[in-house]
């Protein structure tokens, strides 16, 4: 049975920058939380960051806040500790919230902090995505639910 890293704000914990969570209320994800398949990780708070903290955006390759502050590498070592907990446990699938400049999948937002998105992905993401593990936003999870499929039938 596959493990599943997952966004810890989409599991209720109020680790978002606003202090808030976006918690999933999924049967799916109850099940798999009861199988104990789950690995909650932030890692925005796991690179340092506080909670609540300034909104951050990437823009030109840099993470920085609305405040003008850079905090790439806060981002960076949050993603290296992702990493590095799905390679300590053999984590090869990832749901984590779309839109976030660390864990965003398909879309984040511009760098301008003017609410507008842009196709891209989140620090995290990509560094997970490059070492060969599946990665899906919250708005993909029946295509989550395939991927394990596939995996445990195989």
């Amino acid at each position: 049975m596959h493990k599943i890293l997952v966004s810890s704000c989409l599991l209720g914990q109020p680790v978002r920058y606003d202090g808030q969570s976006k918690g999933l209320k999924n049967d799916i994800l109850t099940l798999w939380l009861q199988e104990k398949r789950v690995v909650a990780f932030c890692p925005e708070v796991a690179g340092g960051l506080p909670t609540p903290r300034p909104p951050a955006e990437i823009n030109a390759a840099k993470v920085v806040t609305a405040t003008g502050e850079d905090v790439t590498g806060e981002f960076q070592l949050g993603a290296e500790q992702a990493l590095a907990l799905c390679n300590a446990q053999q984590i090869k699938f990832a749901l984590l919230k779309e839109s976030s400049p660390s864990c965003g999948r398909n879309n984040i937002y511009d760098g301008s902090h003017k609410g507008v998105k842009v196709a891209g992905m989140g620090l995290t993401a990509e560094k997970l995505v490059k070492a060969g593990i599946q990665v899906f936003s919250e708005e993909q999870l029946p295509e989550l639910v395939s991927a394990l499929a596939i995996a445990e039938n195989n």
